[in-house]
Protein backbone atom coordinates (compact mmCIF):
# COMPACT_ATOMS: atom_id res chain seq x y z
CA UNK A 1 0.00 0.00 0.00
CA UNK A 2 1.22 2.88 -0.84
CA UNK A 3 3.02 5.28 2.24
CA UNK A 4 2.14 8.77 2.47
CA UNK A 5 4.59 11.66 3.64
CA UNK A 6 4.09 12.91 7.19
CA UNK A 7 5.06 15.62 9.03
CA UNK A 8 3.82 16.13 12.61
CA UNK A 9 3.41 19.37 14.36
CA UNK A 10 3.54 19.27 18.24
CA UNK A 11 1.71 21.91 20.57
CA UNK A 12 2.76 21.63 24.06
CA UNK A 13 0.42 23.75 25.51
CA UNK A 14 -2.15 21.21 24.48
CA UNK A 15 -0.09 17.90 24.11
CA UNK A 16 -1.47 18.14 20.56
CA UNK A 17 -0.14 16.92 17.23
CA UNK A 18 -1.35 18.12 13.67
CA UNK A 19 -0.27 16.50 10.78
CA UNK A 20 0.71 17.66 7.26
CA UNK A 21 0.13 14.67 4.77
CA UNK A 22 0.78 14.09 1.23
CA UNK A 23 1.66 12.52 -1.61
CA UNK A 24 5.44 12.79 -2.55
CA UNK A 25 4.31 12.10 -6.60
CA UNK A 26 1.88 14.76 -7.14
CA UNK A 27 2.90 16.96 -3.64
CA UNK A 28 -0.98 16.74 -3.21
CA UNK A 29 -1.76 17.21 0.37
CA UNK A 30 -4.24 17.35 3.41
CA UNK A 31 -3.69 19.11 6.78
CA UNK A 32 -5.43 17.26 9.73
CA UNK A 33 -6.58 18.46 12.90
CA UNK A 34 -4.82 21.80 12.76
CA UNK A 35 -4.28 24.20 15.73
CA UNK A 36 -5.13 28.12 16.38
CA UNK A 37 -3.20 29.41 19.90
CA UNK A 38 -5.40 30.42 22.25
CA UNK A 39 -4.67 32.18 25.59
CA UNK A 40 -7.89 31.70 28.02
CA UNK A 41 -6.49 34.59 30.34
CA UNK A 42 -6.51 37.06 27.69
CA UNK A 43 -8.74 35.91 25.38
CA UNK A 44 -6.29 36.75 22.63
CA UNK A 45 -5.83 34.25 19.32
CA UNK A 46 -2.24 33.58 17.76
CA UNK A 47 -1.63 31.92 14.40
CA UNK A 48 2.01 30.67 15.30
CA UNK A 49 1.53 27.25 15.02
CA UNK A 50 -1.01 27.21 12.25
CA UNK A 51 1.86 29.42 10.34
CA UNK A 52 4.42 26.92 10.95
CA UNK A 53 2.74 24.19 8.90
CA UNK A 54 2.06 27.25 6.33
CA UNK A 55 5.65 28.12 6.01
CA UNK A 56 5.88 23.97 5.48
CA UNK A 57 3.45 23.45 3.05
CA UNK A 58 5.21 26.38 0.87
CA UNK A 59 8.77 25.17 1.48
CA UNK A 60 7.53 22.03 0.41
CA UNK A 61 6.00 23.11 -2.45
CA UNK A 62 2.54 21.45 -1.52
CA UNK A 63 -0.87 21.89 -2.99
CA UNK A 64 -3.86 21.58 -0.01
CA UNK A 65 -6.89 19.59 -0.80
CA UNK A 66 -8.25 18.89 2.15
CA UNK A 67 -8.11 20.56 6.03
CA UNK A 68 -9.54 17.46 8.05
CA UNK A 69 -10.49 18.02 11.65
CA UNK A 70 -10.96 14.44 13.15
CA UNK A 71 -13.97 15.48 15.13
CA UNK A 72 -15.15 18.97 17.16
CA UNK A 73 -12.01 18.90 19.80
CA UNK A 74 -12.58 19.65 22.48
CA UNK A 75 -8.94 21.02 24.47
CA UNK A 76 -7.93 23.16 21.31
CA UNK A 77 -9.42 25.51 18.61
CA UNK A 78 -9.05 24.81 15.05
CA UNK A 79 -7.19 26.70 13.00
CA UNK A 80 -9.14 25.47 9.42
CA UNK A 81 -10.69 29.50 8.21
CA UNK A 82 -6.90 30.57 8.91
CA UNK A 83 -5.23 28.25 6.73
CA UNK A 84 -7.93 27.58 4.04
CA UNK A 85 -7.60 31.17 3.94
CA UNK A 86 -3.87 31.28 3.37
CA UNK A 87 -3.63 27.99 1.04
CA UNK A 88 -6.65 26.95 -0.31
CA UNK A 89 -8.25 23.41 0.17
CA UNK A 90 -11.44 22.10 1.72
CA UNK A 91 -12.85 21.64 4.75
CA UNK A 92 -13.78 18.72 5.98
CA UNK A 93 -15.73 16.68 9.04
CA UNK A 94 -17.26 13.56 9.89
CA UNK A 95 -21.28 13.88 8.88
CA UNK A 96 -22.34 12.91 12.50
CA UNK A 97 -21.34 16.90 13.46
CA UNK A 98 -24.81 17.82 12.86
CA UNK A 99 -25.06 15.58 16.43
CA UNK A 100 -22.72 17.55 18.13
CA UNK A 101 -23.80 21.20 17.08
CA UNK A 102 -27.24 19.99 18.30
CA UNK A 103 -26.53 19.31 21.92
CA UNK A 104 -23.74 22.26 22.45
CA UNK A 105 -26.07 24.33 20.53
CA UNK A 106 -28.87 24.05 23.03
CA UNK A 107 -26.13 24.62 25.87
CA UNK A 108 -24.34 27.48 24.41
CA UNK A 109 -27.63 28.97 23.43
CA UNK A 110 -26.51 29.31 19.81
CA UNK A 111 -29.67 30.85 18.68
CA UNK A 112 -31.38 29.73 15.43
CA UNK A 113 -29.12 31.70 13.37
CA UNK A 114 -26.48 28.14 14.26
CA UNK A 115 -27.02 25.78 11.84
CA UNK A 116 -27.02 22.43 13.11
CA UNK A 117 -26.65 20.93 9.62
CA UNK A 118 -22.70 20.87 8.97
CA UNK A 119 -23.12 23.46 6.53
CA UNK A 120 -20.21 25.16 8.28
CA UNK A 121 -17.64 23.00 6.22
CA UNK A 122 -17.24 22.55 2.93
CA UNK A 123 -17.80 18.65 2.61
CA UNK A 124 -19.23 16.19 5.90
CA UNK A 125 -17.27 12.36 4.92
CA UNK A 126 -19.53 9.45 5.30
CA UNK A 127 -18.48 5.99 6.88
CA UNK A 128 -16.54 4.45 4.68
CA UNK A 129 -16.51 6.96 2.14
CA UNK A 130 -13.18 6.99 -0.60
CA UNK A 131 -11.28 10.01 -1.92
CA UNK A 132 -7.97 10.95 -2.69
CA UNK A 133 -4.85 13.01 -1.79
CA UNK A 134 -2.61 13.27 -5.37
CA UNK A 135 -2.83 9.10 -6.31
CA UNK A 136 -3.32 7.89 -2.81
CA UNK A 137 -6.18 6.25 -1.91
CA UNK A 138 -7.92 7.68 1.52
CA UNK A 139 -10.78 6.42 3.53
CA UNK A 140 -13.23 7.88 5.92
CA UNK A 141 -13.91 5.33 8.98
CA UNK A 142 -16.30 6.17 11.19
CA UNK A 143 -14.98 6.17 14.78
CA UNK A 144 -17.64 7.25 17.44
CA UNK A 145 -17.50 6.81 21.35
CA UNK A 146 -15.28 10.30 22.31
CA UNK A 147 -17.75 11.97 20.46
CA UNK A 148 -20.47 10.84 17.93
CA UNK A 149 -18.66 12.73 15.00
CA UNK A 150 -15.44 11.19 15.57
CA UNK A 151 -13.62 9.97 12.19
CA UNK A 152 -10.46 8.24 11.59
CA UNK A 153 -8.63 8.90 8.45
CA UNK A 154 -6.78 5.54 6.19
CA UNK A 155 -4.41 7.55 3.90
CA UNK A 156 -2.97 4.70 1.76
CA UNK A 157 -0.82 2.73 4.87
CA UNK A 158 -1.47 5.40 8.35
CA UNK A 159 -4.42 6.26 9.79
CA UNK A 160 -5.26 9.26 11.77
CA UNK A 161 -7.22 8.57 14.49
CA UNK A 162 -7.89 11.56 16.69
CA UNK A 163 -8.32 11.29 20.10
CA UNK A 164 -9.55 7.49 19.87
CA UNK A 165 -6.74 5.68 20.97
CA UNK A 166 -3.71 6.70 22.46
CA UNK A 167 0.11 5.03 22.45
CA UNK A 168 -0.15 1.67 23.87
CA UNK A 169 1.41 3.01 26.83
CA UNK A 170 -1.63 5.72 28.19
CA UNK A 171 -4.44 3.80 26.32
CA UNK A 172 -7.90 5.51 24.91
CA UNK A 173 -9.95 8.46 24.61
CA UNK A 174 -12.13 9.30 27.71
CA UNK A 175 -16.19 8.74 26.85
CA UNK A 176 -17.98 11.34 29.43
CA UNK A 177 -18.77 14.14 27.23
CA UNK A 178 -22.51 14.49 26.05
CA UNK A 179 -23.00 11.73 23.38
CA UNK A 180 -19.99 10.34 24.18
CA UNK A 181 -20.40 6.20 25.02
CA UNK A 182 -17.57 3.83 26.35
CA UNK A 183 -18.98 0.65 24.85
CA UNK A 184 -19.56 2.46 21.08
CA UNK A 185 -15.79 3.20 21.30
CA UNK A 186 -14.90 0.02 22.06
CA UNK A 187 -16.60 -1.34 18.95
CA UNK A 188 -15.11 1.42 17.01
CA UNK A 189 -11.55 0.73 17.90
CA UNK A 190 -12.01 -3.12 16.83
CA UNK A 191 -12.51 -1.68 13.58
CA UNK A 192 -9.19 -0.05 13.73
CA UNK A 193 -7.63 -3.65 15.24
CA UNK A 194 -9.22 -4.89 11.63
CA UNK A 195 -6.38 -3.02 9.83
CA UNK A 196 -3.52 -4.40 9.15
CA UNK A 197 -0.95 -4.79 12.04
CA UNK A 198 1.89 -2.73 10.23
CA UNK A 199 -0.62 -0.17 9.57
CA UNK A 200 0.98 3.42 11.09
CA UNK A 201 -0.98 5.11 13.60
CA UNK A 202 -1.04 8.78 14.16
CA UNK A 203 -2.92 10.66 17.12
CA UNK A 204 -3.91 13.74 18.01
CA UNK A 205 -2.17 13.61 21.47
CA UNK A 206 0.03 12.66 23.57
CA UNK A 207 0.36 13.24 27.42
CA UNK A 208 3.48 11.44 28.14
CA UNK A 209 2.61 7.87 30.40
CA UNK A 210 4.13 7.67 33.60
CA UNK A 211 8.10 6.78 32.90
CA UNK A 212 8.17 7.43 29.78
CA UNK A 213 11.05 10.59 28.54
CA UNK A 214 9.57 12.18 25.71
CA UNK A 215 6.32 12.74 23.65
CA UNK A 216 5.98 9.84 20.75
CA UNK A 217 2.90 10.25 18.35
CA UNK A 218 3.21 7.18 15.75
CA UNK A 219 2.76 3.26 16.38
CA UNK A 220 0.84 0.64 14.47
CA UNK A 221 -2.08 -1.24 14.63
CA UNK A 222 -0.02 -4.26 15.63
CA UNK A 223 1.34 -2.52 18.66
CA UNK A 224 -1.45 -0.72 20.10
CA UNK A 225 -3.56 -4.51 19.70
CA UNK A 226 -0.84 -6.30 21.37
CA UNK A 227 0.31 -3.86 24.60
CA UNK A 228 -2.58 -1.25 24.49
CA UNK A 229 -3.04 -0.69 27.99
CA UNK A 230 -6.86 -0.26 28.01
CA UNK A 231 -7.96 -2.33 25.37
CA UNK A 232 -5.30 -4.70 24.07
CA UNK A 233 -6.47 -8.40 22.22
CA UNK A 234 -8.34 -10.42 25.22
CA UNK A 235 -10.14 -7.38 27.09
CA UNK A 236 -14.01 -7.54 26.52
CA UNK A 237 -16.00 -5.45 26.06
CA UNK A 238 -17.76 -5.15 29.59
CA UNK A 239 -14.40 -4.73 31.16
CA UNK A 240 -13.40 -2.07 28.66
CA UNK A 241 -16.81 -0.15 29.70
CA UNK A 242 -15.77 -0.66 33.56
CA UNK A 243 -12.54 0.46 33.40
CA UNK A 244 -13.65 3.74 31.21
CA UNK A 245 -16.41 4.49 33.64
CA UNK A 246 -14.85 4.60 36.66
CA UNK A 247 -11.74 6.66 35.28
CA UNK A 248 -13.71 8.99 33.57
CA UNK A 249 -15.56 9.94 36.64
CA UNK A 250 -11.96 10.83 38.29
CA UNK A 251 -11.28 12.79 35.42
CA UNK A 252 -11.52 17.02 35.15
CA UNK A 253 -12.65 18.74 32.17
CA UNK A 254 -10.33 19.85 29.73
CA UNK A 255 -9.12 23.46 30.28
CA UNK A 256 -10.29 24.89 26.82
CA UNK A 257 -13.54 22.62 26.52
CA UNK A 258 -15.92 26.15 26.89
CA UNK A 259 -14.07 27.77 24.16
CA UNK A 260 -13.02 24.97 21.79
CA UNK A 261 -16.08 23.54 21.39
CA UNK A 262 -17.93 27.08 21.17
CA UNK A 263 -15.48 27.79 17.83
CA UNK A 264 -15.04 24.26 16.34
CA UNK A 265 -18.60 23.52 16.17
CA UNK A 266 -18.62 26.71 13.63
CA UNK A 267 -16.06 25.21 11.34
CA UNK A 268 -13.32 27.69 13.35
CA UNK A 269 -15.78 30.47 13.16
CA UNK A 270 -15.65 32.88 16.42
CA UNK A 271 -18.96 33.24 17.61
CA UNK A 272 -20.77 35.99 15.77
CA UNK A 273 -20.36 39.59 16.91
CA UNK A 274 -22.30 41.40 19.43
CA UNK A 275 -23.97 44.40 18.74
CA UNK A 276 -20.69 46.62 19.93
CA UNK A 277 -18.74 44.37 17.47
CA UNK A 278 -17.12 42.42 19.50
CA UNK A 279 -17.41 38.48 19.76
CA UNK A 280 -17.73 36.48 22.89
CA UNK A 281 -17.06 33.46 24.23
CA UNK A 282 -20.24 31.80 26.77
CA UNK A 283 -19.44 29.95 29.98
CA UNK A 284 -22.22 27.96 31.01
CA UNK A 285 -22.53 27.25 34.58
CA UNK A 286 -23.42 23.44 36.09
CA UNK A 287 -23.96 22.44 32.49
CA UNK A 288 -20.52 20.22 32.10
Amino acid sequence: MTKPDVKGFFDEATNTISYVVWDRTTKQAAIIDSLLDFDQASGRTATHSADRMIAFVKDTGLTVEWIIDTHVHADHLTAAPYIKSQLGGRTGIGEHISTVQKVFGEIFNAGQEFHTDGSQFDHLFTDGETYKIGTIEARAIHTPGHTPACMSHLIGGAVFVGDTIFMPDYGTARCDFPGGDAATLYDSIQKLFALPGDTRVFLCHDYKAPGREHHVWETTIGEEKAHNTHIHEGVTKAQFVKMRTERDATLDMPKLILPSVQVNMRAGEMPPAESNGMRYMKIPINAL
